[in-house]
Protein backbone atom coordinates (compact mmCIF):
# COMPACT_ATOMS: atom_id res chain seq x y z
CA UNK A 1 0.00 0.00 0.00
CA UNK A 2 1.36 3.44 -0.83
CA UNK A 3 0.08 6.59 0.34
CA UNK A 4 0.98 9.83 -1.95
CA UNK A 5 1.22 13.21 -0.22
CA UNK A 6 0.99 16.52 -1.99
CA UNK A 7 0.63 19.03 0.85
CA UNK A 8 2.80 20.79 2.51
CA UNK A 9 4.04 18.20 5.72
CA UNK A 10 6.85 17.74 7.68
CA UNK A 11 8.27 15.07 8.26
CA UNK A 12 6.37 14.80 11.61
CA UNK A 13 3.01 14.24 10.24
CA UNK A 14 4.45 11.92 7.40
CA UNK A 15 5.44 9.79 10.95
CA UNK A 16 2.16 10.75 12.02
CA UNK A 17 0.37 9.35 9.05
CA UNK A 18 2.98 6.33 8.87
CA UNK A 19 1.85 5.65 12.53
CA UNK A 20 -2.37 5.32 11.74
CA UNK A 21 -1.62 3.12 8.48
CA UNK A 22 1.51 0.79 9.68
CA UNK A 23 1.27 -1.13 6.35
CA UNK A 24 1.87 1.46 4.15
CA UNK A 25 4.41 3.76 2.65
CA UNK A 26 4.38 7.10 2.83
CA UNK A 27 5.22 9.21 0.16
CA UNK A 28 5.88 13.09 0.11
CA UNK A 29 5.76 14.17 -3.33
CA UNK A 30 5.02 17.65 -3.30
CA UNK A 31 3.78 19.46 -6.23
CA UNK A 32 6.94 18.98 -8.33
CA UNK A 33 6.38 15.29 -8.22
CA UNK A 34 2.91 15.04 -7.69
CA UNK A 35 2.34 13.99 -11.21
CA UNK A 36 4.49 10.87 -11.73
CA UNK A 37 4.20 9.78 -8.05
CA UNK A 38 0.17 9.63 -8.55
CA UNK A 39 0.79 6.78 -10.81
CA UNK A 40 2.14 4.86 -8.43
CA UNK A 41 -0.52 5.20 -5.75
CA UNK A 42 -3.11 3.45 -3.73
CA UNK A 43 -4.03 6.39 -1.50
CA UNK A 44 -3.51 9.85 -2.41
CA UNK A 45 -4.10 13.13 0.05
CA UNK A 46 -3.21 16.12 -1.32
CA UNK A 47 -4.26 19.28 -3.68
CA UNK A 48 -1.79 19.23 -6.80
CA UNK A 49 -1.72 22.72 -8.53
CA UNK A 50 0.20 21.10 -11.15
CA UNK A 51 -1.01 19.89 -14.31
CA UNK A 52 -1.65 15.93 -13.68
CA UNK A 53 -3.32 13.38 -16.30
CA UNK A 54 -6.51 12.18 -14.53
CA UNK A 55 -7.58 10.04 -16.97
CA UNK A 56 -4.45 7.99 -17.08
CA UNK A 57 -4.55 7.64 -13.24
CA UNK A 58 -7.57 6.71 -13.33
CA UNK A 59 -7.30 4.17 -16.13
CA UNK A 60 -4.50 2.36 -14.96
CA UNK A 61 -6.66 0.72 -11.91
CA UNK A 62 -4.37 1.07 -9.08
CA UNK A 63 -5.51 4.20 -7.16
CA UNK A 64 -8.27 3.48 -4.44
CA UNK A 65 -9.03 6.87 -2.37
CA UNK A 66 -8.53 10.44 -3.18
CA UNK A 67 -8.48 12.77 -0.49
CA UNK A 68 -8.16 16.20 -0.94
CA UNK A 69 -6.58 18.61 1.55
CA UNK A 70 -8.29 21.39 0.52
CA UNK A 71 -12.75 22.34 0.63
CA UNK A 72 -12.94 22.85 -3.16
CA UNK A 73 -12.69 19.82 -5.43
CA UNK A 74 -11.81 21.47 -9.13
CA UNK A 75 -8.52 20.49 -9.06
CA UNK A 76 -9.26 17.01 -8.83
CA UNK A 77 -12.68 16.75 -10.28
CA UNK A 78 -12.38 15.98 -13.82
CA UNK A 79 -15.26 13.55 -15.74
CA UNK A 80 -12.52 10.27 -15.41
CA UNK A 81 -12.91 10.84 -11.76
CA UNK A 82 -16.64 11.88 -11.75
CA UNK A 83 -17.34 8.53 -13.30
CA UNK A 84 -15.05 6.01 -11.86
CA UNK A 85 -15.82 4.12 -8.63
CA UNK A 86 -12.97 5.57 -6.76
CA UNK A 87 -14.51 7.23 -3.20
CA UNK A 88 -13.58 10.59 -3.06
CA UNK A 89 -13.70 12.84 -0.02
CA UNK A 90 -13.06 16.54 0.63
CA UNK A 91 -11.43 18.97 4.08
CA UNK A 92 -14.80 20.33 4.01
CA UNK A 93 -14.85 21.62 7.38
CA UNK A 94 -11.20 21.55 8.49
CA UNK A 95 -9.94 24.91 8.07
CA UNK A 96 -13.69 26.49 8.71
CA UNK A 97 -12.62 28.03 11.88
CA UNK A 98 -9.76 30.10 10.50
CA UNK A 99 -12.12 30.96 7.52
CA UNK A 100 -14.76 32.44 9.99
CA UNK A 101 -11.96 34.44 11.76
CA UNK A 102 -10.81 35.60 8.31
CA UNK A 103 -14.01 36.31 7.37
CA UNK A 104 -14.74 38.22 10.98
CA UNK A 105 -11.85 40.08 10.36
CA UNK A 106 -12.30 41.47 6.88
CA UNK A 107 -16.06 42.55 7.83
CA UNK A 108 -15.55 44.00 10.66
CA UNK A 109 -12.56 46.00 8.98
CA UNK A 110 -14.68 47.42 6.62
CA UNK A 111 -17.98 48.63 8.87
CA UNK A 112 -14.64 50.61 11.18
CA UNK A 113 -13.24 51.89 8.22
CA UNK A 114 -9.48 50.19 9.01
CA UNK A 115 -7.67 50.60 5.81
CA UNK A 116 -8.67 54.67 5.88
CA UNK A 117 -7.20 54.83 9.35
CA UNK A 118 -4.31 52.45 8.47
CA UNK A 119 -3.40 54.64 5.40
CA UNK A 120 -3.97 58.01 7.75
CA UNK A 121 -1.64 56.14 10.37
CA UNK A 122 1.06 56.20 7.33
CA UNK A 123 0.94 59.95 6.82
CA UNK A 124 0.61 60.77 10.43
CA UNK A 125 -3.04 62.14 10.02
CA UNK A 126 -4.94 62.08 12.57
CA UNK A 127 -8.52 62.82 11.51
CA UNK A 128 -11.35 61.31 12.96
CA UNK A 129 -13.65 59.93 10.52
CA UNK A 130 -17.09 58.29 11.71
CA UNK A 131 -16.97 54.76 10.89
CA UNK A 132 -20.58 52.40 9.74
CA UNK A 133 -22.11 50.50 11.97
CA UNK A 134 -22.18 46.58 11.69
CA UNK A 135 -24.17 45.50 14.72
CA UNK A 136 -27.67 44.41 14.74
CA UNK A 137 -27.89 44.16 11.29
CA UNK A 138 -28.65 41.44 8.81
CA UNK A 139 -26.10 38.92 7.48
CA UNK A 140 -26.95 36.50 4.76
CA UNK A 141 -24.72 33.51 3.85
CA UNK A 142 -24.98 32.06 0.93
CA UNK A 143 -23.50 28.14 1.22
CA UNK A 144 -24.07 26.82 4.80
CA UNK A 145 -21.45 24.05 5.11
CA UNK A 146 -18.82 23.50 7.59
CA UNK A 147 -17.78 27.03 6.89
CA UNK A 148 -21.17 28.87 6.18
CA UNK A 149 -21.96 27.38 9.47
CA UNK A 150 -18.84 28.61 11.66
CA UNK A 151 -19.11 31.97 10.17
CA UNK A 152 -22.82 31.90 11.79
CA UNK A 153 -21.44 30.77 14.70
CA UNK A 154 -19.05 33.80 15.18
CA UNK A 155 -21.04 36.37 13.65
CA UNK A 156 -24.43 35.39 15.50
CA UNK A 157 -23.60 37.77 19.01
CA UNK A 158 -23.14 40.59 16.86
CA UNK A 159 -25.63 40.27 14.00
CA UNK A 160 -29.04 41.41 14.85
CA UNK A 161 -30.29 38.11 12.82
CA UNK A 162 -28.24 35.63 10.21
CA UNK A 163 -30.38 34.29 7.02
CA UNK A 164 -28.79 31.53 4.82
CA UNK A 165 -28.98 29.43 1.53
CA UNK A 166 -27.93 25.99 0.85
CA UNK A 167 -28.90 23.57 -1.67
CA UNK A 168 -29.35 21.00 1.33
CA UNK A 169 -31.01 23.11 4.27
CA UNK A 170 -30.66 21.26 6.95
CA UNK A 171 -29.94 21.66 10.95
CA UNK A 172 -30.95 24.90 10.93
CA UNK A 173 -28.98 26.07 14.56
CA UNK A 174 -30.87 28.19 16.61
CA UNK A 175 -29.02 31.33 16.11
CA UNK A 176 -29.78 30.97 12.22
CA UNK A 177 -33.26 32.91 11.73
CA UNK A 178 -33.90 31.05 8.57
CA UNK A 179 -32.20 28.74 6.33
CA UNK A 180 -33.80 28.23 2.73
CA UNK A 181 -33.72 26.73 -0.09
CA UNK A 182 -30.73 27.90 -2.89
CA UNK A 183 -33.82 28.90 -4.88
CA UNK A 184 -34.21 31.38 -2.19
CA UNK A 185 -31.24 33.21 -2.94
CA UNK A 186 -32.82 36.57 -4.04
CA UNK A 187 -35.15 36.80 -0.70
CA UNK A 188 -31.13 36.69 0.73
CA UNK A 189 -29.68 39.14 -1.73
CA UNK A 190 -32.77 41.72 -0.79
CA UNK A 191 -32.90 41.65 2.85
CA UNK A 192 -29.78 41.18 3.95
CA UNK A 193 -26.73 44.44 4.96
CA UNK A 194 -23.63 41.55 4.69
CA UNK A 195 -23.62 39.24 1.93
CA UNK A 196 -20.98 36.50 2.63
CA UNK A 197 -20.67 33.71 -0.01
CA UNK A 198 -19.13 30.72 1.44
CA UNK A 199 -20.51 28.47 -1.33
CA UNK A 200 -18.14 25.53 -3.38
CA UNK A 201 -17.55 26.14 -7.00
CA UNK A 202 -19.82 23.96 -9.50
CA UNK A 203 -21.45 24.39 -12.42
CA UNK A 204 -24.54 25.48 -10.53
CA UNK A 205 -22.65 28.34 -8.61
CA UNK A 206 -20.07 29.38 -10.95
CA UNK A 207 -21.00 33.23 -11.74
CA UNK A 208 -24.24 32.56 -9.24
CA UNK A 209 -23.28 36.58 -8.36
CA UNK A 210 -23.76 38.89 -11.43
CA UNK A 211 -25.36 41.83 -12.51
CA UNK A 212 -28.82 40.35 -11.84
CA UNK A 213 -28.29 39.29 -8.64
CA UNK A 214 -26.15 42.19 -7.57
CA UNK A 215 -28.85 44.31 -8.18
CA UNK A 216 -30.81 42.95 -5.89
CA UNK A 217 -29.00 43.91 -2.97
CA UNK A 218 -29.44 47.30 -1.05
CA UNK A 219 -27.66 49.80 -1.85
CA UNK A 220 -25.80 50.07 1.51
CA UNK A 221 -25.11 46.48 1.01
CA UNK A 222 -21.42 45.19 1.46
CA UNK A 223 -20.67 41.88 -0.35
CA UNK A 224 -18.10 39.33 0.88
CA UNK A 225 -16.67 36.54 -0.78
CA UNK A 226 -14.68 34.11 1.17
CA UNK A 227 -15.75 30.72 -1.44
CA UNK A 228 -14.12 30.74 -4.37
CA UNK A 229 -13.39 33.78 -7.12
CA UNK A 230 -15.10 32.24 -9.81
CA UNK A 231 -18.56 32.72 -7.86
CA UNK A 232 -19.03 36.20 -8.91
CA UNK A 233 -18.60 37.63 -11.96
CA UNK A 234 -15.57 40.42 -11.75
CA UNK A 235 -16.47 42.36 -14.58
CA UNK A 236 -20.43 42.50 -13.04
CA UNK A 237 -19.39 43.06 -9.46
CA UNK A 238 -16.63 46.64 -10.57
CA UNK A 239 -19.55 47.97 -12.45
CA UNK A 240 -21.81 47.92 -9.66
CA UNK A 241 -18.91 49.69 -7.49
CA UNK A 242 -18.35 52.51 -9.91
CA UNK A 243 -21.67 53.40 -10.02
CA UNK A 244 -22.53 52.95 -6.35
CA UNK A 245 -25.22 50.67 -6.87
CA UNK A 246 -23.58 48.32 -3.31
CA UNK A 247 -21.43 50.17 -0.81
CA UNK A 248 -18.26 47.54 -1.18
CA UNK A 249 -16.89 44.21 -0.98
CA UNK A 250 -14.15 42.79 0.76
CA UNK A 251 -12.54 39.57 -1.14
CA UNK A 252 -10.53 36.92 -0.29
CA UNK A 253 -10.57 34.91 -3.76
CA UNK A 254 -10.93 36.56 -6.66
CA UNK A 255 -11.11 35.51 -10.57
CA UNK A 256 -8.85 36.07 -12.16
CA UNK A 257 -6.34 34.97 -9.59
CA UNK A 258 -4.35 36.95 -8.80
CA UNK A 259 -5.77 39.60 -9.85
CA UNK A 260 -3.14 41.70 -12.12
CA UNK A 261 -2.14 44.75 -11.07
CA UNK A 262 -3.91 46.70 -13.66
CA UNK A 263 -7.05 45.35 -12.37
CA UNK A 264 -9.77 48.19 -10.98
CA UNK A 265 -10.75 46.83 -8.19
CA UNK A 266 -6.91 47.18 -6.38
CA UNK A 267 -7.37 51.18 -6.16
CA UNK A 268 -10.90 50.80 -4.83
CA UNK A 269 -11.35 52.63 -1.14
CA UNK A 270 -14.80 50.71 -0.81
CA UNK A 271 -13.05 47.27 -1.08
CA UNK A 272 -10.37 45.30 0.83
CA UNK A 273 -8.31 42.43 -1.14
CA UNK A 274 -6.70 39.78 0.68
CA UNK A 275 -4.66 37.30 -0.77
CA UNK A 276 -6.24 33.48 -0.77
CA UNK A 277 -5.44 33.18 3.08
CA UNK A 278 -8.43 32.81 4.43
CA UNK A 279 -7.73 29.32 5.63
CA UNK A 280 -4.07 29.87 6.25
CA UNK A 281 -2.80 28.91 9.79
CA UNK A 282 -0.13 27.54 11.68
CA UNK A 283 -2.33 24.86 12.62
CA UNK A 284 -3.50 24.14 9.34
CA UNK A 285 -1.23 21.47 8.40
CA UNK A 286 -1.66 19.89 11.59
CA UNK A 287 -5.34 19.88 11.30
CA UNK A 288 -5.37 18.32 7.74
CA UNK A 289 -2.89 15.50 9.00
CA UNK A 290 -5.57 14.49 11.99
CA UNK A 291 -8.72 14.80 9.50
CA UNK A 292 -6.40 11.94 6.98
CA UNK A 293 -5.86 10.17 9.88
CA UNK A 294 -8.71 9.61 11.34
CA UNK A 295 -10.09 8.90 7.82
CA UNK A 296 -7.07 6.38 7.50
CA UNK A 297 -8.24 4.65 10.56
CA UNK A 298 -11.63 4.55 9.10
CA UNK A 299 -10.50 3.18 5.75
CA UNK A 300 -9.00 0.45 7.56
CA UNK A 301 -11.66 -0.38 9.36
CA UNK A 302 -14.07 -0.16 6.62
CA UNK A 303 -16.37 2.43 7.92
CA UNK A 304 -17.86 5.27 6.82
CA UNK A 305 -15.66 8.04 5.12
CA UNK A 306 -15.77 11.71 6.27
CA UNK A 307 -16.53 14.14 3.77
CA UNK A 308 -17.53 11.55 1.69
CA UNK A 309 -18.51 12.94 -1.97
CA UNK A 310 -21.83 10.86 -2.39
CA UNK A 311 -22.84 12.78 -5.06
CA UNK A 312 -19.32 14.16 -7.41
CA UNK A 313 -20.80 16.00 -9.83
CA UNK A 314 -22.01 18.55 -6.67
CA UNK A 315 -18.43 19.36 -5.69
CA UNK A 316 -18.93 18.89 -2.05
CA UNK A 317 -20.48 16.33 1.01
CA UNK A 318 -23.89 16.06 1.47
CA UNK A 319 -25.13 17.32 5.02
CA UNK A 320 -26.91 14.63 6.78
CA UNK A 321 -29.53 16.09 9.28
CA UNK A 322 -28.49 15.48 12.85
CA UNK A 323 -24.83 14.64 12.39
CA UNK A 324 -22.20 17.30 13.15
CA UNK A 325 -18.93 18.16 10.19
CA UNK A 326 -15.70 18.06 11.50
CA UNK A 327 -14.86 20.43 14.46
CA UNK A 328 -18.36 20.96 15.11
CA UNK A 329 -19.73 21.26 18.85
CA UNK A 330 -17.31 23.96 19.87
CA UNK A 331 -14.60 22.59 17.76
CA UNK A 332 -13.88 20.21 20.84
CA UNK A 333 -11.52 18.27 19.01
CA UNK A 334 -13.67 15.12 18.13
CA UNK A 335 -14.32 14.41 14.67
CA UNK A 336 -17.66 14.50 13.37
CA UNK A 337 -18.93 12.30 10.46
CA UNK A 338 -19.40 12.68 6.69
CA UNK A 339 -20.20 15.68 5.92
CA UNK A 340 -19.06 19.53 4.62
Amino acid sequence: MRIVLCYPVESRHCQQISAAMPSAEVVDAGQEGVAEALFSADIYCGHAKVPVDWDRVIAQGRLQWIQSSAAGMDHCLVPSVIESPIPVTSASGVLAEQVAEHTTALVTAWFRSLPVFFRAQQTKEYVRRPPRDFSRGTVGIVGFGGVGRRVARVLAPMAGRILATDVFPVDRPEWVEALWDADRLDDLLEAADVVILSAPLNDSTRGMIGAEQLGKMKPDALLVNVGRGQLVVTEDLVAVLQSERIAGAVIDVADPEPLPPEHPLWARPDVIITPHVAGQSIRRIDNMTNFFCENLRRWQEDRPLMNLLTEKRLGFPIRQAGIPGWGEDALDGQPGCPIR
